[in-house]
């Protein structure tokens, strides 16, 4: 069965339409109309082995808050359903990645229950035009709306893109770890029978 999700969103601030195969192989389609972002969501989609198209208008007269936000709810609540009832998965996840002068480490938990721990600090403001602070807001979004526990942890870093592209790139292994599935489990991988919250 095909494990993937299509939504769209429209608020007065944001339209965004965007698709999601968790068992891809890497294909995108991004146009959000911020370019650091569109980079590190192919980073999550080629390192996560998914297939993502996300095409965002939103108020880029204000800033990218809100269209970089929203995105993140979509995807978050695209890897839900796309899920299903989380049968077979393996449902945890981890990867420590090294990026230049960075490390980081990311754990994932598709345990239907949302918390956000998020250690990365970002050095610089900004990343070009791209506030820094977005990175951890993007996160937010996905992990309340995929509803999963998520831990984001920067050992050390230096360079601001770097450290988001790490974060990026270990999040999607862990993802992509947690959502593959696992022959030793065919039912629902917890004690309570359900992984739906």
């Amino acid at each position: 069965m095909a494990r993937t999700a299509s939504l769209d969103r429209e608020t007065r601030e944001t339209k965004i339409h965007l698709e999601l195969n968790l068992d891809g192989t890497g294909q995108v389609k991004l146009n959000t109309g911020v370019g650091f972002f569109d980079h590190m969501l192919e980073l999550l989609a080629r390192h996560g082995s998914l297939d993502l198209t996300v095409e965002a208008k939103g108020d880029l007269h204000v800033d990218a808050h809100h269209t970089v936000e929203d995105v993140g709810i979509c995807l978050g609540q695209a890897i839900k359903t796309a899920l299903g009832d989380k049968k077979g998965i393996r449902r945890y996840g981890h990867f420590t990645l090294p990026m230049e002068e960075t490390l980081c480490t990311t754990a994932i938990d598709l345990s239907g229950r949302y918390f956000l721990v998020f250690q990365a600090p970002m050095p610089s403001p900004k990343i070009g035009d791209f506030d820094s602070e977005l990175v951890e807001d993007f996160w937010q979004a996905v992990a309340a709306n995929a509803l999963c526990n998520l831990h984001v942890l920067i050992h050390y870093g230096r360079n601001t893109h770097h450290i988001s592209e790490a974060i990026f790139k270990s999040a999607a292994r862990a993802l992509r770890m947690a959502v593959e599935a696992d022959p030793r489990q065919p039912g629902i991988p917890s004690t309570k029978g359900s992984l739906l919250g």
